[in-house]
């Protein structure tokens, strides 16, 4: 169950901060495979881990999609507990993941102070709506405690932005530059970044919110610092406008056979597998499956 309050601060604010809702347990799995992916705080700070210098300089090279090179990671993306979350906060039982990303930054790798900004221009072919049943909802999961100096999302309530206009979507906090195209506001906005609220809590959870919420990603202070989340997108089935990955086109990948092993019908269905019932599902189809996925029980399809 999720909060009683969680479905009307999304309603209100634009956002819910759900602390600690996965616990120790539902976390410990994936957690213990997060070096699989990346250093260590100690591996990264003592450059005793060899990959700690993909992480310099730049705040989305500590990005890693899905599937991930673990298969508990890849799991937890699909955990039935976020899974119901996003039901309940679409209020929708069929849903889509359209995206998933695992993402580790360290204190001083890199600027991980951003600009507050929407964002619906890399979720979705359309514009922001307040629509509740049109909605997408992302969700970025703890997978560490993440106090104010780690680095933690800082939203913006949304009655301090509903009169914005879709256009345009950055909003510096101070002004001198913006875009030919007017997608990045050439005033500072200095009342927007009074107003955010930051988004701390300890491994476990969750913040909910959709692509029409103002946000950003704050800088890391913290000495020898590492924050580790994963960020989960979905969508209603229905809302095909809502795009961020094409799953087909990573399918072959030996992390994908992996997670596919280990997955529900319920949870491939979130990716655009057929359930159990579906007419795709002759005998033809089944012999084929079993081919490409040997280690797939297909009792629930058959």
């Amino acid at each position: 169950m999720i909060p009683d309050d969680a479905r009307a601060a999304l309603r209100e604010h634009g956002y819910a901060i759900l602390p600690g809702f996965l616990s120790a347990a539902d976390l410990a799995p994936a957690v213990g495979e997060l070096g699989l992916l990346f250093p260590s705080p100690d591996g990264y700070h003592d450059r005793t881990d060899p990959r700690w210098e993909r992480f310099q300089g730049d705040e989305f090279a500590g990005i890693d999609e899905f599937p991930f090179a673990g298969v508990e990671l890849s799991l937890l993306a699909v955990h039935e507990r976020l899974v119901g979350l996003a039901a309940e906060l679409l209020e929708e039982p069929d849903l889509r993941i359209y995206g998933a990303e695992a993402w580790a930054k360290y204190t001083g790798a890199a600027d991980y102070d951003q600009e507050l900004h929407r964002d619906y221009l890399a979720h979705s072919l359309l514009a922001p709506t307040e629509d509740m049943a049109r909605q997408q909802l992302e969700l970025f999961v703890y997978l560490v405690d993440v106090p104010e100096d780690l680095g933690p999302l800082s939203v913006v309530p949304r009655r301090h932005t509903r009169h914005l206009p879709a256009k345009p979507n950055w909003y510096p906090l101070r002004g001198g530059y913006g875009d030919q195209a007017g997608f990045v506001a050439p005033e500072g906005s200095p009342d927007l970044y009074a107003a955010e609220i930051p988004a701390t809590g300890p491994a476990g959870t969750v913040v909910a919110y959709h692509p029409g919420t103002f946000h950003r990603g704050t800088t890391l202070r913290a000495p020898r610092g590492a924050r580790y989340t994963l960020q989960l997108l979905y969508r209603p089935a229905a809302a095909e406008w809502a795009q961020r990955r094409g799953w087909a086109q990573i399918s072959h990948e030996p992390a994908w056979y992996r997670f596919v092993d280990r997955a529900t019908p319920g949870q491939l269905a979130l990716f655009g597998f057929p359930p159990p019932g579906h007419p795709y599902w002759t005998p033809e189809a089944l012999t084929a499956t079993a081919q490409r996925y040997p280690n797939l029980d297909l009792t629930p399809w058959r």
